[in-house]
């Protein structure tokens, strides 16, 4: 399929996170387009699974939505810095335990209407307790759930932050195809 040509593109802003940008471009259909484009660097983010069966999920206060929400141990990568480092560092400094082993779960587009982020996504197993270590912008708590639970919360609508809905379900149905 034919795909879409940048024509011009103005910074907006060039913050620490994101960059926004105002791009003209010219659609497959032909038609030319004024957009607003978030750029992100990207980010992982992992289910952290104990030996018992159970998620190390946190419960994180987002300013941006104005509530705490249930999610997986995430963060933006560093430049240059691969996503499986990136997952591993996220889940000792969210949750206090290191992951000895990291399974690759792919990765999603978080919000493909205006953002180019990307988010690559991991099961992080062999866990052992360390220290945890919060950025002074997180403020967060960390619940232990059974993996099933955290799965069904989930499809019920009960975990409202997508990458972390995207991750759960693919573990479990990583998990599911190597036992089942």
């Amino acid at each position: 399929m034919e795909k879409g040509r940048l024509l011009e593109r103005r910074s907006i802003h060039d913050g620490r996170v994101v960059k926004l940008a105002i791009e003209r471009v010219r659609l497959p259909n032909g038609n030319v387009a004024e957009l607003e484009v978030i750029h992100h660097q990207g980010a992982a983010a992992a289910v952290p699974l104990d030996s018992a069966g159970h998620v190390l999920l946190v419960r994180q206060y987002r300013h941006a939505v104005g509530d705490w929400l249930l999610e997986v141990p995430a963060g933006k990568l560093d430049p240059g810095e691969p996503p499986e480092t990136c997952a591993a560092r996220e889940v000792e400094e969210e949750t206090g335990h290191r992951p000895g082993g990291l399974v690759e779960l792919g990765w999603i587009f978080t919000t493909p209407g205006f953002t180019d982020e990307r988010i690559w996504l991991f099961l992080a197993t062999e866990l052992t307790p360390s220290a945890q270590d919060l950025q002074h912008d997180e403020v967060l708590t960390v619940e232990r759930l059974p993996l099933d639970e955290a799965v069904r919360m989930a499809a019920r609508g009960e975990i409202h932050d997508a990458k972390s809905v995207c991750a759960l379900l693919r573990a479990r149905h990583f998990l599911d195809g190597r036992t089942g």
